[in-house]
């Protein structure tokens, strides 16, 4: 086999690519101090970005004072939705554009996040341009705010989501992709990023169909451990094959978040779970966290790149390894490729302070 063939994904020609850019300025008494209120402030920041963000071309466009984390996720149509820790937004970056600011009255926000989401077409070849004018943005809105020692904290999120049986279902074209990480993309693109921290993994979501229910769960039997013990078991067995050693298997109900565990520690809120791993570290982890007396409406798995993952072409090596581990654990599984979906995402995140 060629090596430009070992080190490409094939992935559905479906696959939908999603970019955001979260900025997160700690919000200081200092700040608040120049404003009549927590409201003015909020209205002032936002009537500035979304000045700025018209004249550079950036088309959606969030100012958050809620302290709620932003989660992004492709959708044909266009929705806010909130929760208690969580604010969701489902958009189409071909045709869905925005501006809204979100705060609560009499409410002091530990951050106020920016978040722009990428609009257009060919989303991943126009990263580093997106990413170039968010950065314009920011230099220009600090330098019209009242304190200037402002912490800013940049992160960088991007997706590739598809159908991992699509081919089943009859969409049999496909793309080669070499998933190259973000800073050697932006280096081509002449923009350099400085020291920041990178993590690259893939999600996929099992949803706890009837047939799996039925097959692992006795009749009436409130006592799901059997069939959260085969899910890890035979998961398990499917990464072992492949040499993958940075793995996840969440069925708690919460939301997983995964960051780089040498700057962030595993937590665990009432909607959220932070999970870390260190892509720097060899050494086999693997995380399981469900409860036998809660059925969940879906699992949550997660396998995450080593710092020897990343060759000088991409990650498109690691994927494929990933890819035929996750189609393995589903036969194992028995799910029924023609009317159940599998959902990966390919993720790479960067950070950095600004």
């Amino acid at each position: 086999m060629p090596i430009s063939t070992q080190h490409k994904v094939y992935l559905p020609a479906s696959a939908k690519s999603n970019q955001y850019i979260l900025a997160e300025i700690k919000a200081t008494e200092a700040l608040y101090q120049h404003f009549s209120s927590e409201q003015a402030c909020y209205q002032q920041l936002s009537q500035q970005l979304f000045g700025l963000a018209d004249s550079l071309n950036l088309h959606n466009v969030h100012l958050i004072a809620t302290d709620k984390l932003p989660v992004v996720r492709f959708h044909t149509e266009a929705h806010v939705f909130q929760t208690t820790e969580q604010i969701l937004f489902f958009y189409n970056p071909a045709y869905h554009e925005a501006q809204n600011l979100f705060s609560q009255p009499g409410y002091q926000a530990r951050k106020i996040r920016l978040l722009f989401l990428a609009t257009g077409t060919d989303i991943r070849a126009n990263a580093a341009d997106f990413h170039q004018r968010v950065l314009q943005l920011l230099q220009q809105l600090q330098a019209t705010l009242p304190e200037q020692n402002l912490k800013v904290k940049i992160r960088d999120h991007q997706h590739l989501s598809y159908d991992l049986l699509a081919k089943n279902k009859g969409d049999r074209e496909s793309y080669g992709y070499k998933l190259r990480a973000i800073a050697g993309r932006y280096a081509t693109r002449k923009l350099k990023l400085p020291e920041h921290s990178a993590l690259t993994y893939v999600h996929l979501t099992l949803p706890l169909s009837r047939a799996l229910k039925q097959q692992y769960v006795a009749n009436d039997s409130l006592d799901y451990s059997p069939l959260y013990q085969q899910l890890e078991q035979q998961l398990k067995s499917a990464i072992q094959a492949k040499d993958l050693n940075r793995v996840a298997i969440i069925g708690n109900g919460l939301t997983p978040l995964v960051r780089n565990s040498k700057f962030d520690k595993p937590e665990t809120t009432g909607e959220l779970q932070l999970l870390g791993f260190d892509p720097a570290n060899n050494s086999a982890q693997f995380i399981s966290d469900w409860q036998g007396d809660n059925l969940v409406e879906a699992i949550h798995i997660i396998i995450v790149a080593g710092n020897d993952d990343m060759t000088e072409t991409g990650y498109g090596r690691f994927m494929n390894q990933v890819e035929t581990a996750l189609r393995s654990f589903a036969d194992k599984l028995a799910v029924n490729p023609e009317k159940q979906d599998l959902t990966v995402r390919f993720h790479q995140h960067i950070s950095y302070n600004g």
